[in-house]
This record gives structure tokens, sequence and C-alpha cells, in this order.
């Protein structure tokens, strides 16, 4: 149960950090994304996913990690919508169960 957890958790900071980073690139100039606080936001949490997936990485197997990380396009997808407010079409969401269907079959 906790490795779910981790995964899970590992997936949703990083889809946060991304949303974290887009709201940093609508800065206007280069300066001033440098000074958003959101472009050290997702600094921070990219860096905490990262050190999640290492300690996964240290009680599951590499091939069904990675593959299971493909959960970070769900929470990617509602994030940008709930947040960002950005359409999810039909498009998008079959393209991310495409990505999730695949992942399942390469981690099974």
């Amino acid at each position: 149960m906790i490795r779910v957890l981790m995964v899970l958790s590992m997936t949703l900071m990083g889809a946060a950090a991304s949303v974290f980073f887009k709201r940093a690139s609508g800065s206007d100039g280069f300066l001033k994304m440098l000074l958003n606080v959101n472009l050290y936001i997702g600094g921070f949490l990219y860096l905490a996913a990262a050190v999640v997936n290492i300690l996964v990485l240290r009680v599951l197997d590499y091939s069904v990690v990675m593959p299971v990380s493909s959960i970070t396009y769900i929470w990617t997808m509602l994030l940008s919508y709930m947040i960002l407010k950005e359409t999810i079409t039909k498009k998008k969401v079959l393209g991310v169960l495409c990505i999730v269907i695949g992942a399942v079959f390469v981690a099974v």
C-alpha cells in the first residue's frame, strides 16, 4: 500500500510542478520569470518527485515504475483543466487513455 501511495504522490508532484512551470512561463521576460515564485515551487516539486522516484525504484522494478509513472498524464490533464482552465477534448482523453493502456501492457 505504501508503494502505491509513493507512486501516486510522485506522479502528482510531477504534474503539479508542470502547472507551476506553466504559470512561471507567463512572466514578461526572462528576468521576471527568474523572479517568479512559481518557478521555484515547480522546481521544488520536481526535485521532491525525483527523490520519491529514487525511493520507489529501491523497492520496485524499473520496468514497472516507469510505465506506471504515465499516471502523471492523467494528473496533468486534470490539473490543467482545474487550475489553468484549459479545455479537455475527446482527443486529449483518448491520447491519455492510449498512453495509460500501453503502460499497463508494459508493466504487467
